[in-house]
């Protein structure tokens, strides 16, 4: 299994298991135990790095004072053999819940003095939460033994391209955020949101060698580590990253230092903290002496998310250096307390980023003040207001806010990308590209119609300093508008047909071919077949010919990049740089979005860079490697894991036999499509049926299948009779009954035979794969990885034309038939009607009411 793969796995049965425990609780005690086994990991693989055999690590005690002081110094922790959790998977059925209470014991006696910050109480929530687990010590035993297997194959060798470990974690904790309802804000700021923050940051840091980054609400730490994560692609060294965390909720604050551990961060870069960021100033000081020792100390970049409005005790808060220049948040709502300590950290040059309510925009009173005092000492940098409903638990409108200290521009950059996500279940979330346009337009400044603005100061003081996004940026689609003489009379308006003008400017020669008169103020098109016309325009061929041509060379850009440094090319920059040349290549071509291109890039980007990431780890083998097929399946009642058939490590089997197994597949799918076709033909002898037919024994009571051992045996009837010189009609039940016999013999013997070839051609894609050469290897990479990513871009003229057809029968079929042509059909009707009653006799009563009726006919043809 692919990383993916095993996260999605182990959150299945995660979620199965905790039964009625909350998600978000349950979450402390599965990502705790994933953590003990990360440590546990850590210290076998370090023993045996120092020379330590099997026997020696199966020694190792608490008794043993060298070993512990050797451990503790190297590692800041030292775990007995009895203690690891490969010991706990090896004594099997002698395992018990007093296992993990002496273990997680003994860790916090045996943490070394340098590390105790970093390690001190880490499994605290863990130690108080067994008791749930179970009603008593057998049952807490049993919850516990399944999550120890469910987790023991991660692989904990965390590596920068392949971190299995910090992919499964930071899946877990998404997916019990998901689950876990208005409790999910507190610890868990949904990743491409996190991302987008990173980005934004990552490239004004970009230049520098050294940097420290903060989050003062760290949650589970995800922030700081995207940042750390995009911050890295910059630089040489990603030890010269500092890590500082502060984190009010104790269970969250375990979190957050887990994750930071966990994803190889060196312990001296790793700052914490666990306590109230608006009460404590922080970083930095020395808690047994914080009057003496603090130190207010300057951050590269500060990231936060934090608790939205909540209340605040700012009794006493007026002399604090952080609130001292803007002012006082009001009690009930903390939203600028959060936003004015993580400014006052920030270097002269550095950059924040913060997510908050909509409301701080606009809201008055001591806000409003603070707000002034920020855009009047040019603080604010840019805006981003975000779709609603994309954080979990809550639904309300969120922005980020980007702030410096020091700017040169003094205007402020406000972007409405409210508009840009996907629908996911209950949530929106950021697509790729809606990220990339985001960071794109902040980093460059852009100014982009219903998008984007930079709004100068004096415009912000004429609104009396309210940075409500609508007011600077309007993203509404304009409302659709009928024009009152085609209405009536048909044509269509020049008006209409400008608002296409994004076309007729990249297209100069189109609508002249189009339309007649195309300077009237109405017109008609000229055109039956609008696709045809558009297809065959020479600006149009232009248009995609010159799409070809830059995308010519394209198909040997790829297999340079991804297939000839397979090996050694940087995964975490890989994407960029592919993206970047798409941009390249889209520079001089009209109408393609650039966006829309760097999405198709992003679909076949994931399954690549598992791909890259796996034989980048694994080596080159990997590509030959085929693994059991494991499902779930019931047995006696219980959910047991069995093998189905083999799965292709990297390489899909159907990729391979459309390949080099053609025949054989051909020969396999015209047997499984002459099923389907058999399929079919009973169904349509069935409904040819009478009623009576279907009740006769050959037809089962649902009247949707035959009987076959009835049909055999009637069938063996009927031919008897036929010897007989019995005579039946072409269309009879008993001659259908006889085709119905043909195709069951059929049928069963295609069966057996699609078996056998499954099988057969199972075994030998297995084979093929496991014997694949270099060459076939590399061929069936770029088959993967490269010619479906083409395939995808090739389309996107295709896109446009298809787009400005849709439009253009959209215009036409508006005004195509006209009130005044539905008048004169009102009245030709009415007239005919009228004659038509003339013709008609009746009683003295009737003819009175048809009478009326005409009358009513010729004042409504009148009117």
């Amino acid at each position: 299994m692919n990383k993916q793969q095993l996260a999605a796995k182990i959150w299945e049965s995660a979620n199965q298991m905790r039964s009625k425990i909350e998600a978000n609780e349950y979450k402390d005690y599965i990502l705790g135990f994933i953590f003990y086994k990360y440590l546990c990991d850590k210290a076998e693989k370090f023993a045996k790095q120092q020379g330590y055999t099997q026997e020696d690590i199966e020694k190792l005690s608490e008794v043993d004072d060298e070993s512990v002081e050797y451990f503790k110094e190297n590692l800041g922790f030292f775990i007995s053999y009895d203690n690891l959790f490969s010991t706990w998977i090896k004594i099997g059925k002698d395992f018990d819940v007093s296992n993990v209470r002496d273990a997680l014991s003994a860790f916090e006696r045996l943490i070394s003095p340098a590390h105790k910050k970093l390690f001190d109480g880490i499994f605290d929530t863990l130690q108080t939460g067994l008791s749930k687990l179970g009603e008593n010590a057998a049952s807490q035993t049993k919850a516990i033994s399944s999550l120890i297997h469910l987790i023991k194959d991660i692989p904990m060798n965390s590596k920068s391209d392949y971190d299995v470990l910090g992919f499964i974690y930071e899946y877990l904790i998404s997916m019990f955020a998901a689950t876990a309802g208005k409790k999910a804000g507190e610890f868990y700021t949904p990743h491409e949101v996190s991302v987008l923050m990173s980005e934004i940051i990552a490239h004004e840091l970009k230049d520098k060698k050294e940097i420290q980054i903060y989050d003062p609400t760290s949650g589970s730490g995800s922030l700081l580590i995207n940042i750390g994560a995009s911050v890295a692609k910059h630089m040489d060294d990603e030890n010269n990253i500092r890590y500082y965390a502060q984190e009010l909720k104790q269970n969250t604050y375990n979190l957050t230092r887990m994750n930071l551990v966990m994803r190889g961060i060196i312990p001296s870069n790793i700052v914490t903290r666990n306590a109230d960021t608006l009460e404590e100033d922080w970083p930095y000081f020395d808690e047994s002496n914080p009057t003496e020792t603090y130190n207010p100390l300057y951050i590269d970049a500060v990231v936060s998310n934090p608790p939205y409005s909540q209340k605040w005790d700012s009794e006493n808060k007026e002399s604090d250096p952080r609130y001292a220049r803007f002012g006082l948040a009001p009690k009930t709502k903390a939203d600028y307390a959060f936003l004015l300590h993580d400014l006052y950290h920030l270097k002269p040059d550095g950059i924040m980023t913060i997510v908050l309510p909509h409301g701080v925009l606009f809201r008055g009173g001591e806000e409003g003040e603070i707000r002034r005092n920020l855009i009047e000492q040019n603080h604010i940098d840019a805006i981003i207001g975000l779709p609603a409903n994309i954080f979990f638990g809550t639904g309300i409108p969120t922005i980020i806010i980007v702030l410096k200290q020091q700017r040169a521009n003094s205007d402020i950059l406000i972007v409405d990308a409210s508009k840009g996500f996907e629908k996911v279940g209950k949530n929106n979330k950021l697509r790729a590209c809606d990220i990339k346009k985001i960071a794109d337009t902040v980093i460059n400044r852009s100014d982009i119609d219903k998008y984007s603005r930079a709004v100068s100061k004096d415009e912000i003081r004429e609104n009396d300093y309210n940075l409500n996004i609508p007011r600077y940026v309007d993203s509404s689609e304009a409302d659709e508008s009928f024009d009152i003489y085609a209405t009536m009379f048909g044509g269509i308006p020049k008006s209409e047909i400008d608002l296409l003008n994004i076309y007729w400017q990249s297209f100069p020669s189109l609508k002249a071919e189009l339309f007649d008169n195309i300077e009237n103020e109405y017109t008609h098109l000229k055109t039956n077949d609008i696709k045809q016309t558009i297809i065959e325009n020479d600006d149009i061929k232009s248009f995609i010919s010159n799409f070809n041509s830059s995308f010519e060379d394209f198909n040997s850009f790829l297999k340079t990049e991804l297939l000839e440094q397979l090996l050694t090319l940087k995964i975490q920059k890989e994407q960029t740089i592919l993206g970047n040349d798409i941009f390249k290549r889209l520079e001089n071509i009209p109408l393609i979005d650039k966006y829309e291109a760097y999405q198709l890039l992003d679909n076949n980007w994931h399954d690549i860079a598992v791909d890259l990431e796996i034989i980048q780890t694994e080596g080159f083998e990997a590509t030959r490697q085929v693994n059991p097929n494991m499902v779930i399946k019931k047995k006696k009642g219980k959910d047991t894991e069995i093998q189905e058939g083999w799965i292709g490590h990297i390489m899909p089997f159907n990729l391979v036999q459309e390949t080099y197994l053609k025949d054989e597949l051909k020969s396999l799918n015209s047997k499984v499509n002459r099923l389907l076709e058999i399929t079919a033909l009973y169904e349509e002898i069935l409904e040819s049926f009478t009623e009576d037919e279907k009740e006769e024994e050959t037809v089962k009571e649902s009247n949707d299948a035959f009987v076959n051992a009835q049909v055999t045996k009637v069938a063996k009837q009927i031919r008897a009779d036929i010897k007989k010189k019995v005579k039946f009609e072409d269309d009879s039940y008993e001659m259908k009954i006889l085709k119905v016999d043909e195709l069951i013999a059929e049928e069963k013997a295609l069966k057996k035979e699609v078996s056998l070839e499954s099988v057969k051609l199972h075994l030998k894609t297995k084979k093929t794969i496991e014997e694949l050469s270099e060459t076939q290897v590399y061929e069936l990479l770029e088959l993967k990885w490269i010619k479906p990513l083409e395939y995808e871009l090739n389309k996107l003229p295709h896109g446009i034309i298809t787009t400005l057809v849709n439009k253009l029968e959209v215009i036409s079929k508006k005004y195509e038939t006209t009130l005044k042509d539905i008048e004169d059909e009102i009245e030709d009707t009415s007239k005919e009607l009228s004659s038509m009653v003339d013709e008609l006799d009746g009683n003295e009563f009737d003819m009175q009411g048809l009478k009326a009726f005409q009358e009513l006919l010729e004042v409504s043809d009148d009117n």
